[in-house]
């Protein structure tokens, strides 16, 4: 081996460290504070694609309706079979449909397009099943929009297990990972997310760039979205505070397809970005540096940024994602999945096989029945 290549992987894993140090101290710009109060209280509605059983998905979806605001909030709840077993979480005070006609490839696309009848606030805010949020995420998210040239606002989430090892593990994955990712790319201007997390605008902002149905065929919907509202000459922001992710995965399998499909995705939406991201894995470099041949310090630093960060983040979301200890054995999986994810054509996204295209549209197998 020549004897420059150790010197190489250190200083990857040199990059990778400075970038995690540089997540926990932006991390502090996403702590809680007091919600600034919006001079206006619009109507609001709450969309709700649901597909499935969901632990505790009653206490979810009841959340997004307790909220600390003067305006009016109505939920549309939707699923495309009748005998869907998320009806039985939904809120009495809710709108619900049911309808089974189908648009483009996109499952939850179709559905919001279908539920799309039942709504009739001035702000829409679209957000993914498996989200809890605080009793002032409304009024935030109006305060947010009332301001000038404003389109859209998303929130950062972190993830929270809600099953076993393996749903704690995949949480590990969105707090210690994904999110301070996010988070940098915000503060150097290389993110412009827009995330299942929460979509919110107003309704004639949604009617603007084309309603649900220009993206019923693509596979990262929300991310079309952010485009299109900028495409509009206006701003999506990402205000605090950092709303939760809750994880179901009972098992390795379940974890590796999900983060695959997400890799996958985020491969397909930004290539170059995707494959800059392999300096964000220092605690693996530095140990294949170590291999190699490099000092043993270089894992050990690399190890210690991890901690600080993940230490940083599970401060600032006010919960233990999982034991710090996993951390090695996490990273060493998001390494593999992050490699994994460029060889991956065809992603299983509730019980439907998609098979990806260059554009970022997809073709769908048929879903798979309930048991």
């Amino acid at each position: 081996m020549p004897a420059f290549i150790p010197d190489i992987l250190a200083a990857i894993a040199m990059v990778g460290v400075a970038y995690n140090l540089a997540g926990a101290a932006l991390a502090g710009r996403w702590r809680d504070t007091p919600a600034k109060r919006p001079a206006a209280t619009p109507s609001i509605t709450m969309l709700k694609p649901l597909y499935g059983p969901e632990p505790e998905l009653a206490v979810k979806l009841s959340g997004f309706l307790d909220q600390d605001y003067d305006g009016p909030i109505a939920m549309v709840c939707g699923v495309s079979r009748a005998d869907d077993p998320a009806l039985a979480a939904v809120p009495a005070t809710a709108r619900t449909v049911i309808d089974p006609a189908r648009h483009g490839s996109n499952a939850k696309v179709s559905n919001l397009i279908n539920m799309m009848r039942e709504v009739d606030g001035e702000i829409v805010i679209l957000s993914d099943s498996d989200m809890s949020v605080p009793r002032d995420y409304a009024a935030r998210i109006a305060a947010a929009l009332e301001e000038p040239g404003v389109g859209a606002v998303t929130l950062l989430y972190s993830g929270r297990g809600e099953t076993n090892g393996w749903s704690r593990m995949a949480a590990a994955g969105i707090s210690w990972g994904f999110l301070p990712s996010v988070m940098v790319g915000l503060a150097t201007g290389l993110a412009k997310p827009c995330m299942g997390s929460t979509i919110a605008m107003r309704r004639e902002t949604l009617d603007a760039i084309g309603g649900f149905e220009r993206f019923r065929d693509l596979l990262a919907d929300d991310n079309a979205i952010g485009m299109a509202v900028r495409e509009l000459g206006l701003q999506v922001v990402v205000p605090a505070p950092i709303v939760t992710h809750s994880c179901t995965e009972t098992s390795l399998a379940a974890l590796a397809a999900h983060e695959l499909r997400w890799n996958a995705t985020v491969r397909m939406l930004d290539p170059a970005g995707y494959a800059g991201s392999i300096v964000t894995y220092p605690l693996v470099w530095g140990l294949i540096a170590w291999i190699a041949g490099a000092c043993w310090w270089v894992p050990f630093v690399a190890l210690l940024a991890r901690l600080a960060l993940a230490e940083r983040i599970d401060v600032i979301t006010g919960r233990r994602t999982a034991p710090l200890w996993w951390l090695p054995a996490r990273d060493l999986l998001s390494f593999g999945l992050y490699v994994g994810a460029f060889f991956t054509r065809r992603v299983d996204w509730r019980g439907a096989q998609l098979h990806m295209a260059r554009d970022g549209r997809m073709t769908a197998e048929p879903e798979t029945r309930y048991p």
